[in-house]
């Protein structure tokens, strides 16, 4: 009865230890693609070479339901997998939806027309791949008319973080956050399109300033995911047993998995 978390590298951490303590009882098969990690900078194709063969390996330890903790991965290659790959028995669901659901404070499946919404102009930051791809702006025109949205790509925030450098993935956060500014001094919100961002989102507040609300992911897809199961029970995998896999180097991606977690994590070769 596992569920698979999927990331390119160490950002979906902040999403399975949300999911962890809201459901406590449900085994988790977590894969790190650290040894291809950034995503961000890849081409659609390879983002998707990459996210089938990791989600196929979590299919075969048991999953039955996998989530794309990785939002480059649910912008670029989500839709082709779940129109043309995802066997019948099987779910790939991506982090987009419960964001902005929250967003545009729509309830799970509300699927009236698109109307206005308190939020009017909203700054997102991604990386590079999910800004090319629009995918946030076009979920979004699904459920609100009227939002400004202003795209910043912040280049080079997953490799700090996953090098475990916080001083230059704060000198680049305040970069990008001057950069987006510049072309939106005033957003009412800001989306942290990336799962490794919560990681470094006080900076983020720090820059924006107190006024601007920030959204992150994890707590979101947490009960997003704790409503789906609830509502799809058979979804559940047939796998009993929690496991960290890894594309990298497990040593060091178990001692820094560690430090961000502050718990124990142990991965294995994938």
């Amino acid at each position: 009865m596992a569920v698979g978390i999927f990331d390119s590298g160490l950002g979906g951490l902040t999403v399975l230890d949300a999911v962890q303590k809201r459901l406590p009882e449900v085994p988790f098969v977590y894969f790190g693609d650290n040894a291809h990690t950034p995503y961000g900078v890849r081409t659609p194709d390879d983002i998707y070479d990459l996210t089938t063969a990791a989600v196929s390996r979590m299919f075969e330890a048991g999953c039955d339901l996998v989530i794309l903790a990785c939002n480059t991965a649910s912008a670029a290659a989500l839709r082709r997998m779940q129109e043309n790959w995802v066997p019948k028995d099987k779910r790939v669901l991506g982090v987009f939806v419960p964001l902005i659901e929250a967003l545009t404070e729509r309830q799970w499946g509300d699927n009236s027309p698109p109307r206005e919404v308190a939020v009017k102009h909203v700054a997102l930051f991604a990386t590079p791949a999910t800004v090319r791809s629009r995918a946030f702006q076009r979920e979004l025109a699904f459920r609100a008319v009227g939002v400004d949205v202003e795209a910043q790509a912040c280049g080079g925030v997953v490799d700090a973080i996953e090098e475990g450098d916080l001083i230059l993935a704060e000198a680049l956060v305040r970069s990008h956050v001057d950069a987006l500014k510049r072309k939106m001094p005033e957003p009412d919100a800001a989306v942290l399109g990336c799962t490794h961002y919560p990681l470094v989102q006080q900076v983020f507040q720090d820059a924006l300033g107190p006024e601007v609300k920030v959204f992150s992911q994890a707590n979101l897809v947490a009960e997003s995911l704790a409503d789906y199961l609830a509502r799809r029970p058979e979804m559940i995998g047939v796998g009993k047993e929690t496991m960290y896999l890894t594309t990298g180097n497990p040593k060091k991606v178990s001692d820094r998995a560690t430090q961000f977690l502050r718990r124990p994590v142990a991965f294995t070769a994938a």
